[in-house]
């Protein structure tokens, strides 16, 4: 027990339940007095003040003269004037409780007192504190017992006491869902959720789908959020990096459904301990996992659907034109399947274009690409184009080929065959500058004649007609199958024709079945005079090589007399000698009876030698002679007048100098043709 006048210092006291005493108390307090006590009790319990003597200058609001109680920073009471006990018998004047365990009291006087006041005294208690009752804010969040000296909190049944032995809670957590659907709901749904608690389910589903959750609006009930927009109670949805929330209030403000990209879901469900709703349903399922549409690029599936799910099969196949090149094959179709991590199986195969690898080459010509694509891969094309101006495609005009699907190169028209360049027949590279009906022989120049072949054993002329065909007189080749022939050369000089001629190796001779064996010392009959020698190789053809086209089958070309044509040959000249350089002439044909009217050397008339329609007469003062013989009677074409055509082949003559007699090529057309195609080589055949 402590009593307070103004003389009265600070005292601390022990708990203690109650305290008695007495003191004399008759002095006037001084004037312009400020005193202060500070009373501290234990921890756990309160203070009563007790007031006996209480006789201070009275004023309103206790302005002059007064005593005040403060607790906590709270003003708990003013006193002043003259006050009397509560009952007889009893000394208290007024009493305080404060439920804490510091006070502090203070008193105060004014400059003048009208009368004598003696002021007052009190003493104080240390009181158990009835912390369940006694504070303003609730210790417990649910039950409080007090005991002397301190309480303690408990909780309902299915609740815990948290870490701050204060606040209870439900222990709603731990629960894990892994059907592939379902429904989660707050605890005590649809009645009162509990307050102060947190929480916490987990949807995990077996990989392959995704967790995907629905709640209506009437099945979602919190405690609205606050005029700051955040919310007390609160549910929050956690997927992996996806955060949903936190949703609050009495309808859900999400969206109908929320679609995750995991397979696992994390439900937060927060409430604190003022007010409480019903709570939520969830529903969930499980939604598989979609693929691409597409597995691999340039390739289509089968079955097709507008979406992939999880354990889809489907069986892709290349587009057209690709395919999938592996170790030792290649394939265009594999089956694939949707699995969980939403890739396709297989996905490591490539559909790439077909490759057709690079153009097969084909002589004399060379394969250049007229597409974007440069490369032999589908849709590119290319055309073959020949050495110019010597080769010219078979079928003229641009052949193009395409990589096709198959992987072959197609063209159009002819498919997977191909092409020929063959050589350009009767175009001489220099030329023939004689304009004349009539002329006398002179020297050739080189290109004049590039079809001109020269057999010197036996002594003769051919003309070239193809790359691998030589044409010539059936009577040079009479004990010659296999004839030494060269080409390319004007001058058979020994040095020249070793170092500028192409000499041409012989395999095989045909002459015409008609062509009748006699000694040629007594031949008079000379009709299909003609053959044909196959070259082991082909020629390649150049400035001073290419061949002599045949003649056509329409009327155009039947010779009238006066059409000129060239003869050119290493035969006799004047006084019987061999020349060592080509010559030429130019003669027109004429009617067969100046051939016939000719006297033959050694013989009394020409009736003796057989005249047919097989063959030519022409000439005139200029024509050929011994040596001659095979050579081509060549003519311009009537339809390409740039070409020239073999005519006829020097054959024989009544004399030399006069007219002299060609075999008609046109009469064997039919003859050559079939020869030439009998025996072409496997390879041509297939071409």
């Amino acid at each position: 027990m402590c009593f307070f006048t103004r003389d009265c210092v600070r005292v601390r006291t022990e708990k203690t339940t109650a305290m008695s005493s007495s003191f004399l108390y008759s002095q006037v307090y001084p004037n312009d007095v400020q005193e202060s006590w500070e009373i501290q009790v234990p921890s756990g319990y309160g203070i009563r003040l007790y007031f006996t003597h209480m006789d201070l200058e009275p004023s309103q609001n206790c302005e002059y003269d007064s005593v005040k109680i403060l607790s906590g920073g709270h003003v708990e009471g003013v006193l002043c004037g003259r006050k009397k006990p509560y009952a007889p018998g009893s000394s208290v004047v007024e009493e305080f409780y404060v439920p804490y365990n510091t006070l502090t009291m203070t008193f105060q006087s004014d400059f003048s007192n009208e009368e004598r006041f003696t002021g007052f005294a009190a003493y104080y208690v240390a009181v158990d504190l009835d912390e369940c009752t006694d504070f303003v804010e609730e210790p417990c969040s649910h039950y409080c017992n007090n005991y002397i000296g301190g309480y303690f909190c408990t909780c309902p049944p299915d609740y815990f006491l948290y870490e701050d032995k204060k606040t209870c809670g439900v222990n709603c957590s731990g629960n894990v869902f892994t059907e592939l659907s379902g429904e989660i709901t707050s605890p005590n749904y649809p009645n009162q959720y509990p307050e102060n608690s947190r929480c916490e389910y987990r949807v995990a589903l077996r990989p392959g789908y995704f967790v995907a959750v629905t709640i209506r609006s009437g099945d979602f009930d919190l405690e609205p959020a606050s005029s700051e927009g955040s919310c007390h109670d609160s549910l929050t949805l956690v997927s992996g990096k996806q955060r949903f929330g936190p949703y609050c209030g009495s309808k859900f403000p999400g969206p109908p459904e929320i679609k995750t990209r995991n397979n696992i879901l994390d439900i937060i469900f927060q409430t604190d301990h003022a007010v409480h709703h019903k709570g939520w349903k969830i529903r969930y399922y499980g939604e598989p996992v979609t693929c691409p549409l597409s597995v691999i690029p340039n390739s289509v599936l089968h079955p097709k659907k507008d979406k992939y799910i999880l354990k889809d099969n489907v069986k892709v196949t290349c587009v057209e034109g690709y395919e999938i090149v592996r170790q030792r094959d290649s394939i265009t179709t594999f089956h694939s399947s949707c699995q969980h991590n939403g890739e396709w199986s297989n996905s490591h195969f490539s559909c790439v274009p077909v490759n057709c690898g690079d153009p097969i080459p084909i002589d004399n010509a060379q394969a250049v690409y007229v597409s974007e694509l440069q490369e032999p891969l589908y849709k590119a094309a290319f055309q073959y184009q020949c050495d110019s101006p010597y080769y010219t495609l078979n079928n003229k005009g641009d052949v193009v080929y395409q990589c096709s699907a198959s992987g072959e190169w197609v063209n159009e028209e002819m498919g997977t065959k191909l092409p020929k360049c063959v050589a350009v027949c009767g175009v001489p590279s220099n030329p023939i500058r004689e304009k004349g009906k009539i002329f006398g022989g002179t020297r050739a120049e080189k290109g004049n004649f590039p079809w001109q072949v020269y057999f010197n054993h036996p002594r003769g002329g051919g003309v070239l007609i193809s790359e691998r065909w030589v044409m010539t007189a059936a009577h040079v080749l009479e004990g010659y199958d296999k004839p030494n022939m060269y080409a390319g050369v004007i001058n058979v000089g020994g040095a020249s024709l070793t170092s500028e001629a192409k000499q041409l190796i012989p395999e095989a001779s045909f002459i015409h079945p008609g062509w009748k064996n006699q000694p040629i010392e007594t031949r008079t009959d000379f009709d299909n005079d003609i053959a044909l020698v196959k070259l082991r190789e082909p020629v390649k053809m150049g400035p001073n090589i290419s061949p002599l086209c045949l003649p056509g089958k329409s009327p155009e070309y039947e010779l009238q007399e006066g059409t000129l044509g060239y003869i050119a040959g290493w035969g006799q000249r004047e006084k019987g000698r061999l020349p060592v350089y080509l010559w030429k002439a130019q003669i027109p044909v004429v009617n067969m009876d100046k051939c016939r009217s000719v006297k033959p050397e050694g013989s009394a008339d020409s009736s003796a030698y057989r005249f047919t329609d097989n063959m030519i007469c022409a000439g005139g003062d200029k024509d050929s002679c011994k040596g001659d013989s095979g050579g081509a009677y060549s003519v311009q074409d009537p339809i390409d007048e740039r070409q020239y055509y073999v005519a006829g082949l020097i054959s024989w003559g009544p004399r030399c100098g006069t007219f002299g007699l060609y075999t008609k090529v046109v009469r064997y057309l039919d003859w050559i043709t079939e020869t030439m195609s009998k025996h072409q080589d496997a390879e041509a055949q297939q071409d």
